[in-house]
């Protein structure tokens, strides 16, 4: 990665106090981030790359839930430099509010191989269980060898699988369920 070797900090993206112009700058980092992302092919659920207009509103849905304490938004920065994000978001039925889904971890691919993914995630399983949350689900395409293998290593366990139920074009990927049990 170029600009140094700067450690890799997490930061808490929905912290009261943060201005407005610095909500933009995220957003917009996000979605270069995204988008580059997407273009390289990567799991995170788009085929085409996210615009603009459409990180900034579900950057705000998070937000707005994080505040609610019905999720949580975690920033990866290494120097001044957005490098990653990640978040997850409490489920709406009324009973399945003990639980979230961990829905998007996102690094740039220049700073992949810096610990980002593992800071990223593991600071957003200890906010869920801070928030009381019993069961921390996920789900992966089942090609993204990479983020499985780190799951795993932060004690996620598969218990389902879809064959071939994702699609990409003409290509089909397995979809892969993941949770974390706090209540264990």
């Amino acid at each position: 990665m170029s600009g140094g070797g700067d450690a890799v900090r997490i930061l808490d993206g929905a912290a009261g106090g943060a201005l407005d112009d610095d909500t933009v700058l995220v957003d917009v980092a996000a979605q270069a981030i995204f988008a580059e992302l997407v273009s390289g092919g990567a799991a995170l659920g788009w085929v085409d790359p996210p615009s603009k207009p459409e990180i900034a509103a579900l950057l705000t849905r998070v937000r707005a839930a994080a505040v609610a304490g019905d999720g949580s938004l975690r920033l990866a920065y290494s120097g001044d430099r957005l490098v990653g994000l990640g978040y997850w978001l409490r489920y709406e039925r009324p009973t399945h509010r003990p639980h979230a889904d961990l829905e998007k971890v996102a690094v740039a691919a220049s700073a992949q191989g810096l610990g980002a993914g593992r800071l990223l995630t593991t600071a957003l399983i200890d906010s869920a269980r801070e928030a009381g949350i019993e069961v921390l689900t996920l789900d992966a395409r089942g090609d993204n060898a990479n983020a499985l293998h780190l799951y795993r290593t932060l004690g996620f366990r598969e218990y389902g699988r879809l064959p071939d139920f994702v699609a990409v074009g003409s290509r089909r990927y397995d979809k892969v369920f993941c949770m974390l049990d706090f209540r264990a």
